[in-house]
Formats: C-alpha cells, structure tokens, sequence
C-alpha cells in the first residue's frame, strides 16, 4: 500500500460524483484522448513486432521516441521551459546569491524542510540539472516528498531519459514516490510511462504488473480509483485493436492463444471494477453492455447492485469530506470508526492512508493505524513501512519511535538495523526530557529481552551492561545541559538496572552501589524509595542489609519518617534479637521526637508570620480608617463654612441637594423627576450656576455635580450581554471616550450606545460598556483585545455577569502545553515583533507572534512564537536557546505555561473526614490569613492534618509513646496561674 508524506498541506479530495466538473471539462477531455493515443500507439506497435519480427519501420514521421515523448506532453504539458527563463542577468545574479545562502542554511540545519523546498525551486529556475537531482535526493532522505513535489521530479527525469538505464532509472523513482504517498495521479503516471517501454522485453509483463499494483493500491478509491480503472481496460482494449487485423491470418489455436484470451481480459476488468463501489459506475455498466456482445452474465449483475447497495452507506461519508475544508480529520475519524466496525481490512487500510495523506502531522492519527496493523493484519512489510513512514513524518514524537522499536523486534529485524533505528531517534530532536528516558528505557527492554541469563557472562550481557551506562552519561551530559533537568528524577533506568543485577543476574553487590548512587542524587529524603530498596535487598539479599538499609532511612527521610519506622519495628519484632529490638526502638523514637520537635518549630514560626500579616493589615486598616476620618472631617469644615455662608444669604433650601453620603451611594444615578427640576431651576440646563457671589471651591464642586448630572447612570441590562463587550485599561485621560471610541467599534457593526464608568467628581474611571445591534458585532468586536489605544493595550472580553458565573476566566490565551509554539524570555525591551520574526522565520514557518506588555503598554522581555508544527518549534529551541540578541541572551522553550493557583473555596476547609477544620488553622477567609490565637501557647498542641503523598504512599498514624489524651477542663483561675508563670 502506498503511503503518505510529511506535508502540512495536501491535494484536498473534494471530486464531483461523476465526471468532470463543466469547468475544466474540455482540458479533462483532451487529456483523455492523448492517454488513448499514446496507449493505442505503444500497444499496437508491440503487437505487430511480435507477430511480425520483420516489422520494425517507424510511422512517417514518427521516431521509435514518440511514446515518450507523447508521455512527457501529456504528463507535464505545464513544465515548459519558457515558464522559468529570466529576463535579465541581475536576477540571475540575485538568484544564484540565494542559493549559496540556502545551501549555508541547510549545512547548519538539515531539516528545515521549507529551506529544501526553496533550494529545488531556485535551482530548477537556473536548469542547474544535477544540483537539482542531489537537493532532491538529500530532501527525498529526510522527508516525504509531496505529491507535486514527486511530480514535477518525475517529469524532469522523464524528458532527460534517454536510454534503457536511464528508463530503469525513472522506474526506481517511481517505485520510491508510490512508498510516500497513496497518490492515484503518481499511480496514473506510472503506468503511462511504463507503456512507453512495452516494446522492450517484459514490457507487456511491467504494464500490466504496474496496473495490477495500482489497483491494489488505490482501486478501492471511491473518488479516484476510477481513473486507475480505466486507464488499465483502455491499455488491454488497444492491445485488442491492434490484434485485430491480423486475427484472420491466425490458426484456431494461435487466435484462442492470442486474441480470445486478450478478449477475456478486458471482460475481466468490466466484472471486477462494477463489484467495486465508485462513484459514476451507472456510466461503467452501460459502457460495459455496449462493448459486450454477449449478454451480461447475471453473477455481474447480482454483484454490480450489491456495490451500488455499498455505494449508498458510504456516500454519507463521502459526502462529508467533500464538503468539509482539509484537514478534514473529524470526518476522517468517523470514517475510519465507519470502516471499522465492517472490518474490511483494505478498506480499513485505504481510509486511513486517505487520512494521512491530509494529516500525516498527527501523531495519534499515525499510532492508531499502526496498532491497527501490529494487532490485526500482522504483515511484517506492510507493518514496518508505516512504522518508518511515522517516524519520518512525525520525529518528534517519542512514541512512535518506540512503537517503531517493538515492531522491529516484533518481527525478527536484524539488531544492527534495530540499533541504527535507535540511534535516529536520538537525534530526532525530541521537546522533553522524558522523552529520551522513555526512548532509552524501550532499548534497554529490547536489549534485556536478548539477553540469556542463563550464562554467566555473555556478548548480550556485555552489551546491554554498556547500553545502561551510556544511557546514564548521555542523560547526564546531553539531555540535562539541553533541558536543566535529565528528565529522571527518581531515576527509574538506575532502578531497572539494579533489579536486573540483583535478580537474573545475582550481583547485589552492583544493585547496592547502584542505589547507593540513587540515593546520593536527592533520594534519600523519600520514604518510597528507601522501601523499594529495601524490598530488593529483602527479596535477594540478606537480614543484615535490610536492618542496614532501614537504620539509614529512619535518619534520612523527611516527608514520612513514621512509615519508616514502623516498617523498620515491624521487622525486627519478627526476625530481630531484643537487643536489636532496643535498639530500633531508641532510634525510631529519638527520631520522632525530633521530627515532632521540627513541625512544632515549623508551626510556629508560620504562626508568627501570619501574626505579623495580621498587624501589618491592622495596621493598614487603621492608616485607611485615620485617612478617612481625616478626610471626613475637612468635608465637615466645608460644608458648615457652606451653610454659614448661604444662611447669612437666605438661598438654602431644605430639599435643594443631597447629604455627601448619599451622594456617593447613588453615584452617577438618575434623580427624582422634581428634584431635577428644582436643581435644574437653581444651576441651569448644563450645570452653570446662578449669579451668586461664592468662593472658587464651591463652584469645583458645583461643577463636578453638574457633570454628574450630565452623565446619568443607566441600570445594566443583563439580557444584553450577548450584544455588549466590556472595555478596560483606557488611559484615565481620556476625554470623550464614547467619541473616540465609536469609530473604532464601528468597524465590527452598528453601535447602539457606549456607556464610559465615570468617578465621583466626574473623571473617567478607563473602562466601559460598548453595545452593539448584533450579536455578530459583538463577537466582532472580541478581536480588537489588546489593539493600543492612545499608548494603552485596551482590553475588549465579553460582558458576563460574574455574580453568576464564578468560573468564567476573560484569559483568552492557552495555559496548557503547546508543542507547536515557544516561551521567550530575556529579550531587550527595545526588540520589536518584526525583528524577533527576523530571527524566529529561519528555522520554520512562523504562524504568530506575541510580545507580553503590562498593562501600560511596555513590553516585559516576553514573548510568544507559534510555528506551522512541532517540528519546526523543537529545531527552533535547538537554535534559539541561548541565543544573544542587543547583548541579551535569551530562553527559548516549548510554551507550557505554570498551572494557576485558583482560591480555595470555603467548602475546601472541610477535613477529608468530613468535620469543619478549626478557622484557627485557615482564618476568616479561607486557607491564608490565619486568626490570632487567643489559646495560651503552653496549651496548644500541633494539629496533625492530613499531608497528601508526594512521593510515597500516605502515611499511617504516627508512632508515639504515649496516647494522646483529651485537656482537661480549665477555670479561670487556672488560666491566670498559667499567665502568672510566663
């Protein structure tokens, strides 16, 4: 089965159901005729020189090189070489500049693919014929070639063929672009161009061989396996025609031999294409009974209206690829579970290489239909083939190397072939640091499983030992310089190695020094790893090295010394002397008393912490509470200087204006009907007072209240939120923001108001309501977040009412991890977009990039680059990280932003048991601020709350030498007596 290729964008299989579109009707037609020409000339001319040897006169006119050339003006008609002739030399020039600096690109790095493809593209231009043939060669190594990519190859060969080595030369080709792709066009051609070559000994057998393989291929294409079809009965039906004539001349037994035999094939391509379903096989039946002169045989006819019963459940499928927009991988998937579920497994087969063809960059796409083949059709060719199709398509995935690996093994693939596989993978440029401890964990499998322990010493044994150092250096050394981390903290390849030593190869001495080396990298402080040790040494090793191993946990872990220690007085009151016994019970309890001494100390100095955060907010509180009063207090000076001033002018009214308190409570609010009125009569329509003598702060605040008054508040609509958006961050001095602002959201729809927040004295707070008459405008709208509005990001999010969506997050960027797109830090806060572009868009297609600013406007040093797909981001942080760009070195990784802290809820302070957790221990408002104590200290005990396992299992209750028993009741007497001590 042919394959699919590494290509981000492929011919979409969108087809018409039966015959040619009216457009491009005509060129379809011309096409047709010259395949027919072309086949009807070659095949005739082989006829007549085997049956007449003599006959070996060209046509006039005609070279013994018409087929080819026929071919090559059918199959590349658009590859004319006027197409790429450049006018003048200062191109030329200018090209063959950037073909030395492509070439320099591609020495450093091999895989940039858009990088070939422009080199091939250059040197084509400049008819560069064998430099052409080597980029092809090198890209074709790397990567699958896409179908037009082949094509234009193929063509280029095919007009420099010259002789038969140069024809077996072209078939190769051909043989290694239907291994990429399930491509019925590279198919079609193929034939074609194999016709060309029947006058040559086994022709006849290569076309026919071809066709045979095309069909197995792509004969099962609803939408394009017709074209095979036809093209294979128009070869066997020339081969007819040019029979015909000198049928008469035969014997009986030459003519049965010869032309009925020829006959008997063309029915047998009619019979077994119309038991196929197809799209326009109505056409293929009636053709079929007008060519026969035989009446159809009903056995043809039973099956041909079983296919079209299967056209009918298919078509819906169909259907919905030719409607949807590639990828098309949803409809690909139903598909598939479609084809499934019948268990054909061709069909099975075709339907997913249909799908990779348009989304061979999915590497779930490509493991599903690699278990498929590894599970149910087992054919070790075929397994493979898509196994290394994978890889090749999707290198940065360390599963489908694994899954590669296991195949190979599978099937019995020589080691040395298996170690190369694996040394590829080591360089593929994986985006993790676990994946390289995954990859070398599944050698170290495949390397263990040839080893016969049975030997004392062996090759095998020898080897594998090598492999599991050098699986340590490379982790020490590549991967953790690469990624600050090896990527195996609990160092689990070390472990594998030991329990091999220990149990199949009985060395404990080596499994001992092997954890010894665990534990001296940061393991000694888990209780879980001081067991795991200490179940090996109890499974191959002695009492001695148990109680030894034991000892040295109780004084070393710290996260569950209690599990410890009860594992360690377990064992000695089964196996131990007394004086062992003693002795682990002195050491555990010494060791308890310390660790109890330890989270006592560790309480405290928490609870003085957040006893200084409690003064330090009282201390605010009060600052806030003496700056209000003090801020009261000067209004209250103000406003009896007021009253003693309009009091001696007999112009205050009792009703005429609100208290300050109700002024801020009713901010920006409407006023009653006749309170507008009489303020209206007293300051005038826009807010200018009357002639009345008073000082220079009383007009201020008449000022300001009339702007007030000019700005009403309007109740919030609720059951428009799905046609406002929410705007913040504005400058704060702004002027007229609903001016400004509505031409800019008039761009997404008509705007029905904007509603600017305004403060109490009449300043424009930097946010407001923009509501639209559509819904679509709204939605619109969402992408002007983060457009700058006078020096300012401004930030557009939906209008939602969080009162009743509490989970709703206005984040609109991913916080999950995005293989495809990069973290920057570190650049210069002077370094532009078009510059960071600059740099990023040699080592891939850069699809986005986003500087991170504050709120302000200035840029953080941050930054956000999406590529095309993950291979182009992991050869990106190969190159970038550690980069200098303006004197600053920069960080480049895979974007996998740090998970948020979300707040506790106050159900959250329920204990795992159910009861409320004392509001002692998390304080009024959830897990944070703690409540001060008022419980004397000498009464206080550490509470002892369930402490979730990190790296072990949880812990039992704790070993303690006395029960704990409930305080007794205290009066106050006894509370003053405690005092008096301290």
């Amino acid at each position: 089965m042919a394959t699919a290729a590494a290509t981000s964008t492929s011919e979409a299989e969108a087809e018409p159901k039966a015959g040619p579109t009216a457009e491009g009707e005509e060129d379809d037609v011309k096409t047709a005729r010259t395949r027919r020409k072309v086949l009807s000339r070659a095949v005739a001319a082989a006829t007549y020189k085997a049956v007449e040897p003599g006959w070996d006169q060209p046509e006039e006119g005609a070279s013994e090189s018409d087929g080819d050339e026929e071919y090559a003006m059918a199959s590349s008609a658009e590859s004319s070489p006027g197409e790429y002739e450049w006018e003048y030399d200062e191109e030329e020039e200018k090209n063959q500049l950037e073909i030395e600096r492509l070439e320099e690109q591609l020495s450093i790095n091999v895989y940039d693919y858009n990088c070939h493809v422009d080199l091939i593209r250059l040197l084509r231009l400049e008819g560069e014929l064998t430099k052409v043939r080597m980029a092809r060669q090198k890209m074709s190594e790397i990567f699958p070639l896409t179908e037009e990519l082949w094509l234009e190859w193929l063509h280029d060969e095919v007009s420099m063929a010259l002789d038969g080595l140069d024809r077996e030369h072209v078939y190769d080709l051909f043989e290694k672009a239907v291994k990429d792709y399930i491509c019925p066009n590279i198919w079609l051609e193929y034939g074609q161009y194999s016709v060309g070559g029947i006058g040559q000994k086994g022709g006849l057998e290569k076309v026919r061989s071809v066709f045979e393989r095309a069909l197995s291929s792509v004969g099962l294409h609803m939408t394009k396996g017709l074209a095979i079809w036809e093209a294979y009965r128009e070869f066997e039906s020339a081969i007819v025609e040019a029979a015909r004539p000198i049928a008469g001349f035969l014997s009986p037994f030459d003519r049965e031999q010869t032309f009925d035999s020829q006959l008997e094939k063309v029915h047998s391509l009619f019979r077994r294409q119309l038991a196929i379903p197809l799209y326009d096989m109505e056409a293929t039946f009636a053709e079929y009974e007008e060519w026969s002169e035989d009446p159809i045989p009903e056995s043809v006819i039973q099956n041909y209206n079983k296919a079209l019963q299967q056209l009918e459940r298919y078509k819906p499928y169909e259907e919905a690829l030719l409607q949807a927009e590639a990828p098309r991988l949803a409809e690909y998937q139903a598909y598939i579970d479609f084809e499934m579920k019948i268990g054909d497994p061709a069909r099975v087969q075709l339907i997913f290489e249909r799908a990779l063809v348009e989304n061979c960059l999915v590497p779930d796409l490509w493991i599903r239909y690699s278990q498929y083949l590894d599970r149910q059709l087992k054919v070790k060719d075929l397994v493979l083939s898509v196994h290394n199709r994978a890889v090749r398509n999707c290198p940065w995935t360390v599963a489908l190397w694994s899954r590669y690996l296991l195949a190979m093994e599978r099937h019995g693939v020589d080691h040395r072939v298996i170690s190369v596989t694996f040394e590829k993978a080591l360089s593929a440029g994986f985006i993790q640091a676990t994946d390289y401890v995954e990859i070398w964990q599944a050698y170290l499998d495949y390397l263990r499983r040839r080893v016969d322990f049975k030997q004392d010493s062996s090759k095998e044994l020898e080897e594998l030992r090598s492999a599991f150092s050098r699986a340590l250096e490379y982790l020490k050394q590549e991967v953790e310089e690469r990624f600050n981390e090896s990527g195996d903290p609990s160092c689990m390849i070390m472990q594998n190695w030991a329990r091999i030593e220990a149990r199949l190869c009985n060395n404990m001495q080596k499994a001992r020094e092997l954890w010894d080396s665990i534990m001296t990298k940061g393991n000694a402080k888990y209780a879980n790893m001081w067991l795991e040790y200490y179940n090996l040494e109890r499974a191959h090793g002695d009492t001695q090295h148990c109680r030894k191993a034991l000892h040295r946990a109780v004084q070393c872990t710290s996260d569950y010394p209690e599990h410890v220690c009860e594992v360690l007085l377990t064992m000695e009151r089964t196996e131990g002397t007394l004086e062992d016994w003693d002795i682990a019970v002195q050491k555990t309890e010494t060791r308890l008393a310390r660790v109890n001494e330890q989270r006592i100390k560790a309480a405290e100095k928490e609870a003085a912490l957040a006893q200084q955060e409690e003064e330090k907010a009282e201390q605010r509180k009060r600052a806030r509470a003496e700056k209000k009063a003090l801020k009261k207090k000067k209004k209250t000076r103000g406003a009896d200087k007021r009253k003693a001033e309009e009091d001696d002018e007999k112009e205050w009214g009792d009703d005429e204006e609100e208290q300050p308190s109700k002024r801020r409570k009713v901010e920006n609010s409407t006023p009653p009907a006749g309170e507008a009125q009489d303020l209206e009569a007293e300051t005038g329509l826009f807010g200018k007072s009357a002639p009345v003598d008073v000082d220079a702060p009383s007009k201020q605040k008449e000022r300001a209240a009339a702007l007030k008054r000019d700005v009403p508040k309007v109740p919030h609509d609720s059951s428009k939120d799905s046609i406002t958006v929410f705007v913040s961050n504005l400058p704060y001095s702004m002027g007229e923001p609903d001016v400004k602002l509505r031409p800019l959201f008039e761009a997404c729809g008509e705007v029905a108001e904007i509603r600017p927040i305004f403060s109490n004295r009449g300043d424009f707070r930097g946010y407001c309501y923009v509501e639209f008459k559509e819904e679509k405008a709204a939605l619109q709208a969402l992408q002007l977040d983060r457009k700058t509005v006078e020096g300012r990001p401004m930030f557009v999010s939906p209008c939602v009412d969080k009162s009743k969506n509490p989970d709703f997050k206005v984040f609109r960027y991913s916080t999950a991890l995005e293989k495809h797109k990069l973290f920057v830090s570190g650049l210069p806060f002077s370094c532009t977009k078009e510059e960071l572009e600059e740099i990023c868009k040699a080592h891939g297609t850069v699809k986005d990039i986003r500087l991170v600013t504050n709120r302000a406007g200035k840029p953080k040093g941050l930054a956000y680059v999406e590529y095309e797909n993950e291979s182009q981001a992991s050869q990106a942080v190969l190159k970038m990280d550690g980069m200098t760009v303006k004197d600053n070195v920069i960080k480049v990784a895979i974007s996998n932003p740090p998970q948020r802290k979300v707040p506790e809820k106050p159900e959250a302070r329920k204990a795992p048991g159910g009861a409320m957790v004392p509001r002692q221990i998390y304080g009024a408002r959830g897990k944070g601020r703690t409540q001060l104590s008022l419980l004397p200290r000498a009464l206080q005990r550490p509470s002892e709350t369930a402490v979730q396992a990190e790296n072990g299992p949880a812990p039992p209750p704790a070993v303690t030498t006395s029960a704990a028993t409930e305080a007794p009741k205290m009066s106050n007497a006894d509370f003053a007596k405690l005092l008096l001590r301290k």
